[in-house]
This record gives structure tokens, sequence and C-alpha cells, in this order.
């Protein structure tokens, strides 16, 4: 099984708007009576939410990377760049 990036963002995202759809739901199904205005705020503030776990996950994956990335070692093992030709005016 192939494995993949773990994107926290899409959980919150996901999760604000299952509660979002089991509030509809719960309403539809007279279990209980929510306003019309109720789930904007769920949905939006999910949504925020999301984004700023987003932005952090991002962060934190970016850094990890660049400190995987910056060994000398491998800094050594960059061919060196050929001369540039001049060009004569």
């Amino acid at each position: 099984m192939l494995r993949h990036e773990f994107r926290p963002g899409k959980l919150v995202a996901g999760l604000f708007l299952t509660v979002a759809g089991i509030t509809y739901a719960g309403d539809a199904g007279d279990a209980w009576d929510t306003p019309w205005f109720a789930v904007i705020p769920i949905v939006v503030g999910g949504l925020c939410l999301a984004g700023v776990v987003g932005l952090l996950a991002r962060a934190v994956r970016n850094h990890r990377d660049s400190r995987r990335t910056s060994t000398p070692a491998e800094a050594d093992r960059t061919p060196p760049q050929p001369p540039q030709p001049t060009v004569p005016n």
C-alpha cells in the first residue's frame, strides 16, 4: 500500500463539515430544532481553523525537510557547474 502525506487541515475541515451535516440531519429528523443560521459559524469557523492547521503543518513539514536536505555530505555530491561562455561586445 502506498503511503501518503498526512494532511491535518483536511481532517479538521472534514470534521467540522460532518458536524454541520449531523446538525442539519438531526433537525430534519425532528431530533432537535436548529435555526437556519446556526450552521454558518460552524462551517466558517471550521474552514478558518482548517486553514490555520494546514499552514502550520506545511511550515513544520518544510522546516523538517530543509533540515533533512542540508547535510554536508549531500552538498559535496553536487556536480560543479560548467563555466559560462563570455560574449564579445
